[in-house]
């Protein structure tokens, strides 16, 4: 029987994933993946400790073994040096999205593989199907409201091959009371909101501890007219409503972030509207592309989410030669910001996922 190491976060999602599968007569160990312990003394909380303690009562109430995993220095510098380097150069990058692919997926997947496990299984909202005698493909999850397929973007084959994910199928709801029935001790714990692994923090608070201020100018987009002053690019993100620190002239029309001049370290602005310079895109260009199942070599209609919360919407693949690919979205798409993730499915297939550098 193979043996599989499951990534316990301390949450009731990867809880109900490890007791599926102890029902289920795995040989299964719990683990819960010591990423970040909050050593900057960051404003925000970062309950890592208590999070350990619920994993391992857990881990006590279903009758497994559980081991705490050490990669806070894989952790920083793969996730958080990313992370604060592209803040740094005034994008907006995908820390979630990475952390599966390059530490759960990566340097965990690594270590269960190098002591005598063949999978690693997650709390994700996905599903894992086999598409024939060596390829697995990943699905949407049975709930909508929790489907986490778009974070398993950038993954590839052959760690979909080790991966299990055993409340795809379930409903939220569910997944509770299964929690509930089995008497897990944190049947009631609310979901975790904060960044992957650092903890309930906001983004801002959290950069603000390693990304000084730049401060510059605000502009607004028809005119270039100044209109205020920032304290730093990194701050904002495209699409932004609130606290950009200037006025509105009217209830009905609100400024909103539709640009970052990098050279000029200007903020843009206008007032929202689907005519808003900058805020809607019909094209974009992706790089760093990967896929689950065999890269896509020529032009296709596919269904892609640009951001994690959005439905899916109808675009156009087009390869280009240097590895990226051009995207047409039949509908205009809202904020979209470089350095984010765009999934790629064809029906409730995952396919892959790129980044955005050009937004046309």
């Amino acid at each position: 029987m193979s043996k599989t190491l499951v990534a316990m976060s301390g949450g009731v999602d990867s809880s109900v994933a490890a007791y599926l599968l102890k029902e289920q007569g795995e040989d299964i160990v719990g683990a819960y993946m010591k990423n970040w312990i909050n050593e900057d003394n960051i404003l925000g909380d970062c309950p890592w400790l208590q999070d350990i303690e619920d994993a391992r009562a857990v881990a006590e109430t279903i009758g497994i073994e559980f081991r705490v995993v050490n990669m806070m220095k894989e952790y920083r510098e793969t996730i958080v040096d990313y992370l604060l380097k592209g803040y740094r150069e005034g994008i907006t990058p995908n820390p979630d999205v990475m952390c599966n692919r390059e530490i759960k997926f990566g340097v965990f997947l690594d270590y269960a593989l190098k002591n005598g496990f063949e999978a690693v299984a997650t709390g994700h909202y996905a599903i894992r199907r086999q598409i024939d005698a060596d390829t697995f493909g990943v699905f949407c999850g049975a709930d909508g409201n929790k489907d986490q397929s778009y974070f398993l973007a950038m993954m590839q084959q052959h760690q979909v091959a080790h991966a299990r994910f055993p409340i795809g199928h379930l409903l939220k709801p569910e997944l509770r009371k299964i929690a509930t029935k089995a008497r897990l001790p944190n049947a009631d714990k609310k979901d975790s909101q904060g960044i992957c692994f650092i903890g309930n923090i906001r983004m801002q608070d959290f950069l603000s501890q390693y990304v000084p201020d730049k401060p510059g100018e605000i502009i607004r987009a028809n005119d270039n007219k100044i209109l205020g002053t920032h304290k730093g690019l990194h701050l904002f993100t495209i699409g932004q409503r609130k606290g950009i620190g200037i006025p509105s002239n009217t209830d009905f029309e609100r400024y909103v972030v539709v640009g970052k001049k990098i050279e000029s370290n200007q903020l843009v602005v206008a007032f929202e509207s689907t005519k808003a310079p900058g805020l809607y895109t019909k094209e974009v260009i992706v790089e760093n592309l990967s896929f689950l199942n065999g890269p896509i070599i020529e032009e296709k209609q596919l269904l892609a989410r640009v951001r994690y919360r959005d439905p899916s919407t109808p675009i156009t693949f087009i390869p280009l030669p240097d590895g990226s690919a051009r995207i047409l979205f039949k509908n205009p798409q809202r904020a979209i910001a470089e350095g984010q993730v765009l999934a790629l499915y064809q029906k409730d297939q995952l396919i892959g996922g790129g980044i955005y550098t050009h937004i046309v």
